[in-house]
């Protein structure tokens, strides 16, 4: 049987049509003795005390079973219903990715309630928005820090309580504050069973979930109105996709009862919110919750997971990383290269011979294991979404032993419209659609000259399906834009994304269609895909392609200064100590020219960067030039960087 119709058929007693709340009671009764969350010890002032749960040793991950997980849950939610939440209520979650985020999710998804979640980076302006918009209810915070930004804007809210996560000192004359703790002792003494589970029964498959807030890099974010059978249906069919299938070889890796995850992006976000707390409650795996993204080493060391979702720029870095370990030396350097060009190419080898086979096995033993244990020595799967990777960085995790299964998705399809098959992997593509997603092109939104060579179709991607939204929180306006009818009067969700669906069914990303570069000369130019051809390069760190309206490609590129650095002693050059300085540097610029030289040979002519610019301060989301989800602000940047764009387009 093919592959695509083996998990079509496929059947489990985890794909049901059943609501959040039920999903999870049934995995919990299922996998009652296994654990389900682990909590690092030493990093937060819970206020859920040891008789709920069991302090950590400091450094240590303590597991939690889903027999505890589902009291926890069970008692949360009774003590929400107590403080006044019920069906059709919206309450705020507004915390970092924790074992608490997960329990709350679930505690106030059973209750009947709607989760609108809330980045920790948001401003008090945005905090504000993002529970008035909605009219919030309530809102559960993590600490006292992020409480502040609520009360600095709680005269322009109609919230009728708060929830802090960790312990608060100092706010005994409000009655309308409390801590989870609170929450949960009032659960406690007033749980019962039978009205709990009539809760549960009461909740439609077509009610609102959650209300998630794109993140944008223009204009006030959009409230994606996401229902239980959005995110069900779309749970379903990724189970579908990576689940132990009958007729799958033994050494494929799948996402089961067995998986250990390593959880760190935000749950805020639709992406981790799916593929790494919905997917992996229902299978039955269980979720370690990192510190934060700075601690990913030491703590993926300290689990040793199987699994993890994480963004491109998240993958670049831990490349970096590992890189930067394995060429402490020169000798070290040589020998890191050298297994990486013998991975990459026994990556490519459709049939690789017996001296191919003998190199690998070296570069394994010298390299590879010891990247993989640095990782825990546990990995089985990585999940690439959020954003496109780069094929080169994508082949180069393959050849550790580390392979990355990249998929594609938005907010608004709850979110995962295609991933590659773990069995059937096809590095560059963002996989063939999820067996109950529908996908057309519209071919005429995209220049097809820029596309030729290209078999298959290039254009708009539309999707239709149970995971795709029905439209905007209270803007019908934006909901009738991004909608169109075929001649069937089928509603289908325009991306705004170019694609490439090739013969066999697999996508290839292209760009978003607004950030579609076209040249005076008339041409199209989709800047991802040479952005993406930095991403493994130990010269630049990041890389933001310009150009609109202008004659030629040019490019902001943040040189990676401790390489540079490096290079310079090695070389004998003195540089000056001033990064901007540095970045002006023309011993500095003609050797980012060769990097960028190399990058050039893999496009046309018209794609090419005829000139750069060197900044000298990185991307990221505290400088507010990345989004929450760590992609471009392009018109941030553009904005903070406009006498270096003013510079590579003087002489045109």
């Amino acid at each position: 049987m093919d592959w695509r119709d083996a998990e079509r058929e496929y059947e489990d007693e985890t794909i049901r049509e059943t609501t959040l709340g039920r999903m999870f009671e049934r995995s919990a009764e299922r996998n009652a003795n296994r654990p389900a969350q682990r909590y690092k010890g030493g990093i937060y002032d819970r206020s859920l005390t040891d008789s709920v749960i069991r302090s950590a040793t400091p450094g240590e991950f303590r597991p939690l079973s889903y027999a505890e997980m589902r009291d926890i849950v069970r008692k949360l939610s009774a003590g929400f219903h107590d403080l006044g939440v019920d069906a059709g209520d919206r309450v705020g979650l507004f915390a970092n990715t924790r074992m608490e985020w997960a329990q709350c999710d679930f505690a106030l998804l059973s209750a009947g309630a709607a989760v609108t979640t809330v980045y920790t980076s948001s401003s008090p302006r945005q905090v504000e928005y993002l529970l008035d918009d909605p009219d919030a209810d309530a809102v559960v915070v993590e600490n006292a820090a992020l409480l502040e930004r609520v009360l600095e804007v709680e005269d322009e809210l109609d919230l009728e309580f708060v929830v802090s996560i960790d312990e608060l000192d100092g706010y005994d004359d409000r009655d309308d504050i409390y801590t989870l703790d609170e929450v949960y002792d009032r659960g406690a003494e007033t749980f019962d069973l039978e009205a709990y589970e009539k809760r549960l029964d009461a909740v439609e498959l077509d009610d609102l979930a959650s209300l998630i807030y794109t993140s944008g890099t223009t204009g006030q974010p959009k409230g994606v109105q996401l229902t239980h059978w959005n995110f069900r249906s779309n749970v379903n069919a990724i189970r579908k996709r990576f689940a132990r299938r009958p007729d799958r070889d033994d050494d494929v890796p799948t996402l089961d009862e067995e998986s250990l995850a390593m959880s760190y992006l935000p749950l805020a976000h639709v992406f981790e919110r799916t593929a790494g707390h919905f997917v992996l409650f229902a299978s039955g795996s269980c979720i370690a919750y990192a510190e934060s993204p700075d601690t990913l080493q030491e703590d993926f060391s300290a689990v040793g997971p199987t699994t993890a979702t994480s963004v491109p720029r998240v993958y670049e870095k831990i490349y970096d990383g590992i890189r930067e370990q394995a060429s402490e030396s020169g000798a070290k350097r040589k020998i890191f290269e050298w297994a990486t060009d013998v991975g990459v190419a026994y990556q490519r080898a459709d049939s690789p011979g017996p001296i191919l086979r003998a190199k690998q096995a070296l570069a394994d033993k010298l390299v590879f294991s010891t990247v993989r244990e640095a990782l825990g020595g546990e990995i089985d799967l990585l999940i690439s979404g959020g954003g496109s990777l780069s094929p080169e960085l994508c082949q180069l995790y393959h050849a550790m032993g580390l392979p990355i299964f990249e998929g594609y998705g938005l907010t608004e399809t709850a979110p995962v419209v295609s991933t590659n098959p773990p069995d059937a992997t096809k590095i560059g593509t963002i996989g063939p659609a999820l067996s109950n997603v529908d996908l057309r092109v519209d071919e005429t939104v995209a220049d097809q000259e820029a596309f030729d060579g290209d078999p298959g179709e290039v254009g708009e991607l539309l999707v239709a399906g149970p995971n795709v939204t029905e439209g905007y929180w209270n803007k019908p306006g934006a909901t009738q834009g991004a909608f169109t009818e075929d001649d069937d009067g089928e509603r289908w969700f325009r991306t705004g994304d170019i694609v490439h669906l090739r013969p066999d069914g697999y996508l290839e990303f292209r760009d978003r269609l607004k950030q579609l570069i076209v040249l005076s000369t008339g041409k199209n130019v989709a800047p991802g895909p040479i952005e993406d051809a930095f991403a493994a390069s130990e010269v630049v760190e990041q890389a933001m392609v310009v150009g609109d309206g202008e004659k030629f490609i040019g490019a902001l590129l943040v040189p990676n200064t401790a390489h540079v650095r490096e290079w310079a002693d090695e070389e004998g050059i003195d540089l000056p100590d001033d990064p901007e300085a540095m970045c002006d540097d023309e011993r500095v610029r003609e050797h980012v020219q060769e990097e960028v030289d190399r990058v050039n040979q893999q496009f046309e002519k018209h794609e090419t960067i005829k000139r750069f610019e060197l900044v000298p301060q990185e991307f990221t989301e505290e400088n507010d030039m990345l989004t929450p989800t760590m992609k471009k602000k392009r018109r941030v940047i553009l904005e903070r960087f406009e006498d270096r764009v003013d510079r590579i387009y003087a002489d045109d």
